[in-house]
């Protein structure tokens, strides 16, 4: 069986959505990975797409999404939540985490791709642990 992740931050723009590339990324197909926003933009950054195109993902494939959008794939066999607090509702999960990731949206290149890597490393870690 497929592990479904999902990933969750304010406006699934930057971090829940990179953290879903590098799921599929280090996941293959072991990992069915899902992201979304409690507050979403509508827009992936491109910023986001920029950084992720940098590793050859091609980001600008993806959507932001509400939470509301992707429960159908309930329950997940993690949850990660990013930077959302009380604004992360319940989701059915085995497993709730929650990863201090500050947004990168305003930030230049250098320090957003920092931030790129960063979660990149969380999401290789949380797959070897599942």
């Amino acid at each position: 069986m497929k592990k479904k992740l999902l990933f969750v931050c304010i406006e699934n723009s930057n971090r829940s959505q990179m953290s879903q590339a590098f799921a599929t990324i280090y996941g293959g197909d072991a990992v069915e990975a899902f992201s979304a926003g409690s507050k979403p933009s509508g827009i992936v950054n491109p910023k986001a797409i920029a950084a992720m195109k940098e590793l050859g993902y091609d980001l600008s494939k993806h959507d932001s999404k509400s939470l509301q959008e992707v429960e159908q794939y309930a329950p997940f066999d993690a949850v990660v939540t990013m930077g959302c607090g009380d604004a992360c509702p319940w989701m059915p999960a085995k497993q709730f985490i929650d990863w201090q990731i500050p947004d990168p949206k305003h930030l230049e290149p250098v320090e957003f791709n920092q931030i790129r890597d960063m979660i990149g490393e969380k999401v290789k870690q949380l797959i070897a642990s599942l």
